[in-house]
């Protein structure tokens, strides 16, 4: 009688489901950031990309990514950290209960840093449409 030459690929299989499981869970926890409530507005997505955050929270302090600047601060590394990062798109959080004009003040700064060089998207969240 010759020796069963099948692979038992079960426990492969539950070992894949279960790390796709734990993938599932902690995918969501690996988005960082700064916690804001943006502002809802019908907008339709922006597709992700390689964009640096930038982040106006609540208080009027800036953040890009998880690095808190000073408006002096973010004026004057802007442009570098565009260059470092090798990116043309910015993404900018403002939270909703921010002064209007500390999120205006730092849209304007990235535009007139970079100029037309960089796209700017605002974050959202999305707001049903009543009919």
């Amino acid at each position: 009688m010759l020796p069963n030459a099948d692979i038992n690929v079960t426990s492969m299989v539950d070992v894949a489901f279960v790390l796709l499981i734990i993938f599932m869970i902690t995918a969501p926890m690996m988005q960082g950031g700064v916690e804001v409530e943006l502002p809802k507005a019908v907008s339709q997505p922006v597709t992700p990309r390689q964009s640096l955050i930038v982040t106006v929270d609540r208080s009027g302090q800036i953040w890009v990514d998880r690095t808190r600047l000073s408006y002096a601060d973010f004026r004057a590394s802007f442009r570098a950290l565009v260059a470092q990062r090798g990116t043309s798109s910015v993404t900018l959080h403002g939270d909703s209960r921010a002064s209007y004009g500390n999120v205006v003040r730092v849209l304007a700064a990235i535009r007139q840093v970079a100029g037309d060089n960089i796209r700017v998207n605002l974050s959202t969240e999305s707001e049903e449409i009543s009919r």
